[in-house]
């Protein structure tokens, strides 16, 4: 593909950026303000704003009927979904994630008195590499918080397996793989339980929310009570709780976005396969592949950035900011990096030699509904003048 830039264009040089506005990897995607406000209208006319209200009641039922799954419990926000659902299950003692991940995994266990211990990533999945995992497990560990990084499943059975073997909890936190499935089953189904974020920057948004759904009836019962200060109706608080709850205006955007779900898909779905046209055969960058025979949202676009490559991974993203393309290096640089943990950790690095290349090489470039194959086109262009 011919460049449409030539690296005297690049602003980086003094010239003017390729584009006027920046271009976002986490742009909100929304569905009909018109359903919106109608759904606006109904609850100023019922007054009902919080407190498992109707909305709240039809995003739930909606979200377990869409991932095939008994109970969704909407939360205000992926977070607080996640440290409900650690302390819903008992965990405690030493917990085991992967560092390649966003840091409220880990936040949400070490807020709770509860040690992440830091396991490796298989470096073609960027998910849990199970024998990192089992070599992590001591007598203190409790639990397993497998990750489905970029949308694509962890190693499910494989952990479940570990889990067994040692008399251990298994949960997901699937905040990347809302509407993904794992071997024709949708994610939401495995472990324990499993937690979403519907953050404003996810493919689906509750403007911000999150959710755990499960299989299981006390588990879920658990968690209905933990969310609204362990209130088993009125003046009756049978269980420590906090205020975890959807509001009704996050759920009437949900439901919003859950019509126009598809929509958002197709269009994550032709970025993906405008930026592999756009990016082939550039020396040591691999788009990140998508497995076709399975469900994917494709919310993320993902590069490597190998030692072939004739560019830096920060290269690569200084010039994209410089064109006001806000690429970004997720998860970089790991959790163990970060000063909480790396003052508690100073040496796990030498245990996460994975995580650490993963984390150097990673660009995550922009997509959904917002942006089209022609900005696509002059995206990839930009990379390719840098070749």
């Amino acid at each position: 593909m011919k460049a449409i830039l030539s690296k005297q264009d690049l602003a980086i040089n003094g010239a003017p950026a390729a584009f006027d506005q920046v271009l976002h990897v986490g742009r909100p995607n929304i569905g009909s303000r018109e359903a919106f406000n109608s759904y606006v209208d109904a609850m100023f006319e019922s007054r009902w704003l919080s407190n498992n209200g109707p909305l709240v009641q039809a995003f739930e039922q909606r979200v377990a009927n869409y991932l095939g799954a008994k109970h969704c419990v909407a939360m205000c926000n992926g977070t607080v979904a996640l440290e409900i659902a650690i302390r819903a299950l008992g965990l405690q003692g030493e917990v085991i994630v992967p560092s390649y991940t966003f840091i409220a995994t880990a936040h949400a266990l070490s807020w709770q008195g509860i040690t992440p211990v830091f396991a490796d990533i298989d470096p073609l999945t960027h998910n849990l590499d199970p024998v990192a995992v089992e070599r992590m497990v001591t007598p203190r560990t409790t639990g397993i918080i497998g990750v489905h990084l970029w949308g694509r499943a962890a190693p499910v059975e494989d952990l479940q397996a570990i889990a067994d073997k040692h008399g251990l909890q298994v949960m997901f936190d699937a905040a990347h793989a809302f509407s993904c499935s794992h071997h024709g089953q949708k994610i939401g189904n495995f472990g324990r339980c499993e937690v979403f974020s519907f953050h404003a920057t996810k493919f689906f948004n509750t403007f911000e929310g999150g959710a755990v759904v499960t299989n299981d009836d006390e588990l879920a019962e658990t968690m209905r009570l933990m969310r609204n200060f362990g209130f088993a109706g009125l003046d009756n608080v049978i269980h420590p709780g906090t205020n975890g709850k959807m509001i009704e205006v996050a759920a009437a955007m949900g439901l919003v976005n859950l019509d126009a779900i598809d929509s958002v898909i197709a269009a994550n779905r032709r970025n993906y396969h405008a930026y592999a046209t756009g990016l082939s055969g550039l020396p040591g960058l691999t788009l990140l592949p998508y497995d076709e025979d399975e469900q994917n949202n494709f919310q993320y676009v993902v590069i490597e950035v190998g030692e072939e490559c004739p560019v830096s991974r920060d290269q690569i993203i200084q010039t994209l900011h410089a064109e006001n393309v806000l690429a970004r290096k997720y998860f970089w640089p790991g959790c163990h990096n970060m000063k909480p943990y790396r003052e508690f950790y100073p040496h796990a690095g030498l245990l996460l030699p994975q995580t650490q290349l993963i984390a150097d090489q990673v660009v995550v470039l922009p997509t959904g509904p917002t942006i089209d194959e022609f900005m696509i086109d002059i995206v990839t262009s930009i990379i390719r003048v840098l070749m």
